[in-house]
């Protein structure tokens, strides 16, 4: 069925993580008869195995819904579900780009939480009308009234508009649907415009080639017509429009404001770019769409096969991973201990998980992860010469970006180092405000400022260094406020830091994959938990084995992990004593001579059980 412009809404869901986005969704594909109860499953539109088990959502679903609403007209709603954890907020700013409105969604026992309000800045930024609704009402612990005036002083609604309704139940879920035929804007189009679609998504199949996700701005698309994408210069016939409504379904048209997917043929990855312009070829617009800021990765980590003939084929997945996550980058390294692998980029450490737990799913490739880490700023005294590494080859001012500990240059070339640091807002029940301070300030961070919203609940804003918490921050907010706290980010630039790189040495030599870069304070209690940690995990070998940890030339921490020893005197019965002297230091010169030439065996386990070690 083809509709008018001006019966078309797109709209996205945007709360804080398990505020129930998936499950209102559920509730409007009922509503909308676009599932059958015997087909329906809960998170219908999480696809992936690892969302529906997790129970977040990872990526975001668009899906169309015909809706009639109460004055009888027929409307096409566009529905974008998007993800909530703060990790995915680039797929959450891609999803708003595509709409006219927003659900912003509260859980009425809960209240708002800090991406509750980093959401509503988003839309508000893109300009989308922002239709507040509570969820969750149905729970004994509910506050509607309370957090209804909470939500209206935030927004500048009156308290009586704001929604409010139960997902789970379904109840309130049809006045939803009425607001937003009410108050959602039609999707703006230039009709003297040639074709323009947005690229907003896009996945890679064995069969088809890359399934592009478009929303369409002007003009329309069909199936036959030769398209061309503006950045690349691909150009091929349209093999198939399709909508997902819920399932994908072929049309015979796309008109402007609406939401589809489209193949043509595109067999190489980096042909179908998210953010680029799809126009006709034989009369192509202009000028392309404005697209979307490039994602900046936070956290860095190398990613090694535990085979090393399995890299051909991680190198195959980390392409197509990165059709379906433009968030996600990586290159190419190679490590003494681990071999080849990759140096990814990533959003933040859940973002780090799921593309690791992906590629041992999709791929089947077991995976080594290094231990994370952040870019940083080195100022150089004299920029190397001659042989200098990858990495040292950028200093043409005399600074150079690291986000591998391996590449960090000796202390004496090093005038300073620069780190990342984000401003970071906590909100909290007042009862948690002193735990909440002592853990940030631990953290080395400095306070900004502290605005108590209401008697309960206080909004803390910290400057933090990013290093201090993409590893384990959240899960100590979340255990010092007993699952209360809520915390959300944004990049502050840089500042100078006292940091130092540690080393450990097993048996005098440097292993690349344990290198961290801590600061100074701390570097002696992560030197000394490694050499611990290290000495449990490595299997006793011939001769002893010193594990030690070190700043530059200086060592900081040492255990020692004993050799086996074979009882060379167990024939020996009675006899000169001389005879044992003479077996034992034979046993000693072999043992020494093992030593100069021996190589550590390191299991795989234990670089997977090190890498994790907690850096408190």
């Amino acid at each position: 069925m083809t509709y008018q412009i001006e019966r078309i809404r797109n709209f996205a869901i945007i709360a804080h993580i398990d505020h129930g986005k998936s499950t209102l969704a559920d509730r409007m594909l009922q509503l909308t008869d676009l599932v059958e109860s015997r087909q329906f499953r809960d998170q219908y539109l999480d696809r992936m195995e690892l969302e529906r088990e997790r129970g977040i959502t990872i990526k975001a679903q668009a899906v169309r819904m015909p809706y009639t609403a109460s004055d009888g007209q027929e409307y096409l709603l566009n529905l974008i579900d998007t993800p909530g954890h703060v990790d995915f907020s680039y797929e959450v700013s891609r999803a708003l780009n595509g709409c006219e409105g927003a659900i912003l969604l509260v859980d009425a026992a809960q209240g708002m939480q800090a991406q509750t309000i980093a959401n509503l800045y988003l839309a508000i930024e893109a300009g989308l009308e922002v239709i507040p609704v509570l969820n969750k009402i149905d729970l004994p612990a509910a506050r509607p009234e309370q957090i209804a005036v909470e939500l209206g002083s935030l927004i500048g609604e009156d308290p009586d508009d704001v929604l409010a309704i139960s997902a789970k139940t379904g109840d309130g879920v049809q006045e939803v649907l009425e607001r937003i035929v009410e108050r959602v804007d039609p999707p703006r189009t230039d009709p003297d415009e040639a074709t323009r679609a947005l690229i907003f998504d896009s996945h890679y199949d064995a069969y088809r080639g890359v399934l592009t996700y478009v929303r369409v701005v002007d003009g329309e698309l069909r199936p036959r017509q030769e398209i061309r994408l503006m950045a690349t210069g691909f150009h091929n016939e349209i093999d198939q429009l399709q909508v997902v409504s819920p399932e994908p379904t072929s049309i015979d048209r796309l008109g402007p404001g609406e939401v589809g997917l489209l193949t043509a043929a595109i067999k190489e990855v980096d042909q179908a770019r998210v953010g680029d312009t799809v126009t006709d070829h034989k009369n192509p617009a202009e000028k392309p769409l404005p697209g979307y800021r490039e994602p900046t990765p936070m956290v860095f980590s190398g990613l090694y096969p535990v085979d090393s003939e399995d890299f051909p084929d991680l190198r195959d997945a980390l392409d197509r991973l990165r059709l379906n996550d433009a968030s996600f980058t990586y290159e190419p390294e190679t490590s003494a201990a681990l071999g080849f692998g990759f140096r990814c980029g990533f959003l933040g450490l859940l973002h780090m998980e799921i593309i690791s737990e992906r590629l041992d799913r999709e791929y089947d490739i077991p995976l080594v992860t290094t231990a994370p880490n952040v870019r940083y700023e080195v100022a150089l005294e004299q920029q190397p010469k001659g042989g200098a590494d990858r990495a040292h080859d950028l200093a043409a001012d005399g600074v150079i970006e690291v986000s591998n500990p391996a590449e960090m240059p000796p202390p004496h070339q090093i005038t300073e180092i620069r780190e990342p640091v984000v401003d970071a807002m906590v909100l909290t029940p007042s009862d948690f405000v002193g735990a909440v301070m002592q853990l940030c300030e631990h953290r080395r961070g400095e306070m900004l400022k502290m605005d108590y919203l209401s008697e309960e609940r206080v909004e803390l804003r910290y400057r933090l260094p990013l290093a201090e918490i993409v590893f384990d921050f959240f899960d100590r907010l979340k255990s010092q406020t007993r699952g209360y706290a809520s915390l959300d980010y944004e990049p502050a630039g840089r500042q100078v830091a006292d940091l130092v790189r540690v080393d450990v040495l097993l048996n005098g030599e440097s292993v690349d994959a344990f290198s961290s870069i801590v600061h100074r304070d701390k570097a002696y209690d992560y030197g000394k938990a490694m050499v611990e940690k290290l000495k449990e995990l490595i299997p006793r070998q011939m001769f002893d084995v010193p594990v030690q940890a070190a700043i530059g030339s200086k060592i900081i921490a040492r255990e020692t992990i004993k050799a086996r020893r074979k009882d060379v005197l167990a024939k020996c019965y009675g006899g000169d004593v001389t005879r044992k002297r003479k077996l034992l230091e034979r046993q000693k010169e072999g043992k020494k001579k093992m030593k100069a030439v021996g190589a550590v065996d390191i299991p795989q386990e234990a670089f997977v059980a090190a890498l994790s070690v907690d850096r408190d």
